[in-house]
């Protein structure tokens, strides 16, 4: 009776004798030495005293304190959190009406989110800030203020909307028929029940929005305010074209990391938090 004699058994091998693992290790310290090759060429490729002298020269900056912060880097939160604030409320209402059973009411939801979703925040500032004056015979109430919440907070309501009805949609039925079957109102166990727990889930996008509003705040500029409405894009453009230097913007842009670095790091700890106790 003749046998067939068998190799050992062992990892799989491509034609290059290497197994999967080996070809990882390879590849991996291919793309370290690329990362090293590049770092050393920008190293010695960038010109450095003029990269300092262009963007990093703070003497030119000096004229921007205190009004940096008292003034600009002030006027960008309050613009921020009132247009998160509007934002909030209005996408909050759109949401509902969303998952409303009156058709109506979906249709002009709908409608809502398409426009104010598919326009550019700078035309919507636009339109708000110089357009409306003209339609309702007089400035926007609230003034720079006014505008720029209402503005901007069109757009984030847009996109705050299709969050909260994500987040709607994503806890269970049955949390709401527990509520209604306890007596509850369907707009009692809403806004007790489900919506509290939609916050829950849909908080980091939230707070992903919050950090574009503080960015698109810079769009603020194109209205022409005036020097006590300032934000940080704003003087930081001034002082760069007065000193005919970038640092300036090189300062405004420092300004809007102390903010949105911490933001996005909330935002991470949030969904590391969530991802934990699913």
């Amino acid at each position: 009776m003749s046998t067939t004699a068998t190799e050992p058994a062992g990892p799989a091998r491509g034609r290059t004798g290497l197994s999967p693992r080996q070809r990882r290790k390879i590849s991996i310290a291919v793309q370290y030495a690329l990362f090293v090759v590049v770092l050393v060429a920008v190293v010695f490729i960038v010109d450095w005293p003029k990269i300092q002298d262009t963007f990093l020269d703070f003497d030119n900056t000096r004229e921007m304190y205190p009004d940096l912060f008292t003034v600009a880097l002030k006027n960008t939160i309050i613009y921020t959190l009132t247009a998160y604030a509007l934002g909030f409320a209005l996408g909050l209402l759109v949401a509902l009406m969303r998952l409303s059973s009156l058709a109506v009411y979906r249709a002009v939801a709908l409608l809502f989110v398409e426009i104010f979703r598919g326009l550019p925040a700078l035309l919507t500032l636009l339109i708000i800030g110089y357009g409306l004056p003209i339609a309702l015979g007089g400035p926007v109430p609230g003034g720079t203020v006014g505008a720029v919440a209402l503005g901007l907070g069109l757009v984030a309501a847009a996109y705050m909307a299709e969050t909260f009805r994500a987040g709607i949609q994503a806890v269970p039925k049955g949390q709401l028929e527990a509520a209604r079957s306890l007596g509850m109102s369907h707009t009692r166990a809403m806004f007790t029940i489900v919506i509290p727990q939609a916050l829950r889930i849909i908080i980091p996008p939230l707070t992903n929005e919050l950090v574009l509003l503080f960015k698109d705040s810079s769009l603020v500029s194109a209205l022409g305010i005036a020097a006590t409405g300032v934000e940080l894009t704003k003087i930081g453009s001034d002082f760069a074209i007065n000193t005919a230097d970038s640092t300036p913007f090189v300062v405004a842009g420092a300004c809007y990391l102390i903010i949105t670095v911490p933001l996005g790091f909330a935002v991470r700890r949030l969904e590391a938090r969530q991802a934990k106790a699913r």
